[in-house]
């Protein structure tokens, strides 16, 4: 214990103020605290940007889509069926549910509003290889979350989406579709370890990236859906995504997924988002159906 504030060495290590008035130690901050530029564990009372709302909504819409795969694949309906719109509307309200139960869980508690820390760099999301070591003899050990909550609110999420899964799920794939249902509910119960997983070890990286792997897969799943097309004229493409239900409903969630990355690339970059920036949405689904016939294999000949 000291009597006046010293400032601690490294980052991430700070000082708590104790009842008797004195100052701790350098330690780790309790949850909900970070250290400032004087070291003393102040409580996190920033509000989250508009960005990390996007991020946060990226996390669970990651999830939805996997839902949403892992039940097409097993459902092998090549129409939209009562079933499988069944199974879809289950993995909705699930996420969307593990979403609102998370915002109420999280400071202040029962509000939809978060108080948190806010992200200033890369390393604020690994604070456990930041730990100093002053005169390089012991190791001070300050390992925290000092981007609270972003960090362990997406646990959270994910653990309130396997219950709430497990409640739901086998209920509606019983009366809907007792054989392939089940099926989707193992598909989750693999991807939401992985996703957690990568999570721990890459939730910064992700964090910063995000806009950029929205942008990625979506371009990379609309090529992927007209590729199994085994008509790759344009007048066939071109029908098929306007007379197709099903169709419609997969490129319109590519749209949405695209824009969703664009906006965030512009609120990365600190740019406004300009309506000029949308336009750019519906641009890798005309450029493959106007390219299609030139990647024809028949018509490529060896000389």
């Amino acid at each position: 214990m000291i009597n006046t504030l010293v400032r601690c060495p490294g980052m991430y290590c700070g000082r708590n103020l104790l009842p008797t008035g004195n100052w701790s130690q350098c330690e780790a901050c309790p949850r909900g605290f970070r250290s400032n530029e004087s070291s003393a564990c102040v409580p996190c009372e920033d509000f989250p940007m508009f960005y990390d709302w996007l991020y946060l909504g990226f996390m669970a819409l990651l999830a939805l889509v996997l839902h949403w795969f892992c039940i097409d694949m097993v459902a092998m309906r090549r129409n939209i069926t009562k079933e499988v719109v069944a199974l879809h509307l289950s993995a909705l309200v699930e996420i969307v549910g593990a979403s609102l139960i998370t915002l109420q869980l999280t400071e202040p508690i029962g509000s939809f509003n978060i108080t948190s820390c806010k992200a200033r760099r890369l390393s604020d999301w690994y604070t456990l290889l930041h730990n100093p070591s002053p005169d390089y003899e012991k190791t001070l050990h300050c390992t925290q979350e000092a981007v609270y909550p972003l960090y362990t609110m997406v646990f959270i999420f994910y653990a309130l989406g396997i219950v709430l899964m497990l409640l739901i799920r086998p209920l509606i794939a019983k009366k809907f579709l007792p054989k392939q249902g089940k099926f989707s509910i193992y598909a989750a119960l693999y991807f939401f370890p992985i996703l957690a997983m990568l999570h721990a070890i890459g939730g910064g990286l992700i964090y910063y990236s995000f806009p950029y792997i929205t942008i990625i897969l979506s371009v990379l799943s609309n090529a992927a859906h007209f590729a199994f097309k085994l008509n790759q004229s344009m007048k066939s493409l071109v029908i098929s995504s306007i007379s197709d239900i099903r169709n419609v409903v997969v490129i319109l969630g590519h749209w949405l997924l695209h824009g969703y990355g664009v906006t965030a690339v512009a609120t990365l970059r600190g740019l406004s988002v300009h309506p000029a920036m949308l336009t750019l949405v519906p641009l890798p689904a005309l450029f493959y159906i106007l390219t299609a016939r030139f990647t024809d294999p028949n018509k490529l000949h060896a000389e």
